[in-house]
């Protein structure tokens, strides 16, 4: 999994580097404005040591952005007093604090923050009873506890700043790119995780219904519905390949498979135990040349 991780940050810090090459490109042309290509460069840099502080304000914007855009089910709202009724004793969980609301669309979705901001689509509602919709519920939490959303937004950020490199071109293109906001959310959203980050979403999923006390086969029917919306639906670009995934969670639900968690943890203590014997073996050999080496000494004397 270290390995994994390596490879991960290596593309990260890669694709930036394309960006500042890129950027630097564009300030050697005529019709360019060089400051803001330097405040594109800057944010390209910013985004691989994005800080806490840094992300939950981009998600802060990111969010009311969004909620600017669609209608959200108010009080009095079934959609809202339905969410309300399943979310309210899980509003803090451990040290995070989450923010539900229901967007009234027919689109089938649901996305997380960084910052705790969940928001759950009308449509999705209608398409899950509530043993599923919690499991969804626990599913994006998950992406927030995880921290999946914060490699999210670096990646969003830096390809924001190639966008404002774009904008600051003084022509037809440039001028389509100057939303900035509103493509770093578009981005944010959009942007699909991978098939890792997955797991262990559904894994902290699956964990958030039975530590509730929730029925957990609403993990598996939840993911085995949304299958139902074929490759091509918008939902799926976020979230990929849902049956694939609820025949993972009946395995494990089975007991013949283990959490992406348990298993991280087992590969560990598997390679604990190898350097252990390792260091066993290193000093039973130097112990054995010590005591010949003493046996030896004190014949020649």
């Amino acid at each position: 999994m270290g390995k994994m991780a390596d490879i991960y940050y290596l593309g990260r810090k890669y694709v930036n580097i394309i960006c500042l090459v890129y950027l630097l490109c564009l300030a050697g042309c005529e019709d360019t404005d060089v400051m803001m290509v330097t405040g594109a460069g800057i944010d390209a840099v910013k985004a691989l040591t994005l800080s806490d502080e840094a992300v939950q304000k981009l998600a802060k914007q990111a969010v009311e952005f969004s909620d600017g855009k669609n209608k959200i089910a108010g009080v009095g709202d079934r959609y809202g007093q339905r969410l309300q009724s399943l979310v309210g004793p899980h509003l803090l969980e451990g040290d995070l604090r989450f923010n539900f609301k229901v967007y009234l669309s027919e689109q089938v979705n649901a996305f997380a923050m960084a910052d705790g901001t969940i928001r759950i689509y009308s449509g999705l509602m209608d398409m899950l009873d509530d043993g599923e919709l919690l499991f969804v519920i626990g599913h994006e939490m998950g992406h927030v506890a995880k921290d999946h959303i914060r490699k999210k937004m670096q990646l969003a950020y830096a390809a924001s700043a190639v966008r404002k490199g774009i904008s600051s071109q003084n022509n037809t293109v440039g001028d389509v790119a100057r939303s900035q906001l509103g493509g770093f959310a578009e981005l944010l959203m959009n942007a699909q995780f991978s098939q890792l980050e997955e797991k262990e979403a559904d894994d902290y999923g699956l964990s958030f219904l039975s530590s509730n006390g929730y029925d957990q086969k609403g993990a598996v029917s939840a993911l085995k519905k949304l299958a139902t919306l074929g490759d091509n639906h918008s939902f799926l670009a976020s979230h990929p390949a849902p049956g694939q995934r609820a025949k993972r969670l009946e395995h494990q639900l089975a007991g013949e498979t283990v959490p992406i968690e348990e298993n991280k943890q087992s590969l560990v203590n598997k390679a604990i135990a190898h350097v252990e014997q390792g260091f066993s073996i290193i000093y039973e050999k130097l112990s054995d040349f010590l005591s010949w080496l003493n046996k030896r000494e004190g014949k020649e004397v």
